[in-house]
């Protein structure tokens, strides 16, 4: 829960989060790489169906401490979450969908009570700059614009949002600081009993130059881009730099930049053409031209990592995080729970 009731705040903007800079490794969004497998529909649902939401809502879905939760609150919120899923919730998870944003809107309301009892708030500077970051992620004041439209929202509108979302930070930040910090001996511990988790399989760390051929080109598109992507392998051959001729001619938007450098990755990640010729080629080495349904590559294979388990020096930053994060979830649903239990909680659907 807790993991989205501080952003619910900021539901019309969260869906517009960008792929990071830089990111371009197999699970960034980069030809070759292969789609994650989605879980069969309706995997995700408890033991226990959840209780039907009716299909005319009425205008007032809860009330929390007195205060209305109303409908329009609401649909906003799931507005949200579908941009953010591209798509309309399924028909048979909307229960639990929709009874799970009613439960987040309710945690949230408490929350904002809470602040304002404790007396906390935002400063305009601290929503000035958080305004400044959402619309750095857009190419053009009109995308945030339509943005805002496609979430059924305001500027006016996003920007309170962020101002109660600072608050409830600081209000939650305030109760838990002192009961998040993770000990070392934790971190050896949690290790120790997970061993699985750090199990990692052979990697190949490579770079590649794309020509691309669009679905459905004709035979004399497939010849013109073999013809350039051989005639670039030629300079690569000739000893060329191979990150700038990447940067040069590749079409692969997700690692063009970097070098096409496209990070470590696993057996399976990548297409198959792809991924086979990967895992054969020494450090060091340049394939031929390798046909994909993208188009055609150029492949540089920069290291390989046989199968191993991950020490614990390596990763202890990012288990300290991990437990951090858990523990800061785990107080937070503690003092929401502590929250609807002192208060006066009616959900009247």
């Amino acid at each position: 829960m807790t993991r989205t009731i501080t952003l619910l705040a900021l539901v019309a903007v969260c869906a517009c989060s960008k792929t990071p800079a830089g990111a371009t490794t197999a699970n960034a969004a980069t030809p070759a790489a292969q789609a994650p497998a989605t879980p069969p529909a309706g995997a995700l649902l408890g033991p226990e169906p959840p209780k039907p939401v009716p299909a005319q809502l009425p205008e007032v879905l809860a009330r929390v401490n007195g205060e209305d939760v109303k409908k329009a609150e609401f649909d906003r919120a799931v507005a949200a979450l579908e941009a953010r899923n591209g798509g309309p919730v399924p028909a048979d998870q909307r229960d639990r969908i929709l009874r799970e944003v009613l439960d987040q809107i309710v945690s949230y309301r408490l929350l904002i009570q809470e602040s304002r009892t404790l007396k906390i708030a935002a400063e305009d500077a601290e929503v000035d700059a958080r305004i400044k970051e959402i619309q750095a992620q857009f190419p053009s004041e009109d995308a945030f614009k339509q943005m805002l439209t496609a979430r059924k929202t305001t500027l006016d509108q996003v920007r309170a949002d962020i101002r109660q979302d600072i608050t409830v930070q600081k209000l939650i930040a305030n109760q838990i600081a002192d009961k998040v910090a993770v000990k070392p001996e934790q971190v050896t511990d949690f290790y120790a009993k997970n061993p699985d988790q750090f199990k990692q399989p052979e990697r190949v760390r490579a770079s590649h130059i794309l020509i691309m051929v669009p679905k459905g080109a004709d035979e004399a598109a497939k010849t013109t881009a073999r013809t350039k992507a051989a005639d670039i392998l030629k300079d690569v051959k000739a000893g060329k730099d191979f990150a700038a001729l990447a940067k040069q001619h590749s079409q692969d938007p997700g690692s063009a930049q970097n070098g096409g450098d496209l990070g470590f990755f696993q057996q399976g990640q990548m297409v198959g053409p792809f991924n086979d010729v990967a895992f054969k080629l020494s450090p060091g080495t340049v394939s031929d031209l390798v046909e994909t349904e993208f188009g055609f590559h150029i492949i540089k294979v920069a290291e390989k990592q046989a199968a191993r388990t991950v020490p614990l020096d390596e990763v202890r930053p990012q288990v300290e995080q991990y437990l951090q994060r858990m523990n800061r979830e785990q107080q937070t649903d503690a003092f929401v729970d502590g929250l609807k239990a002192k208060g006066k909680v009616e959900i009247l659907i």
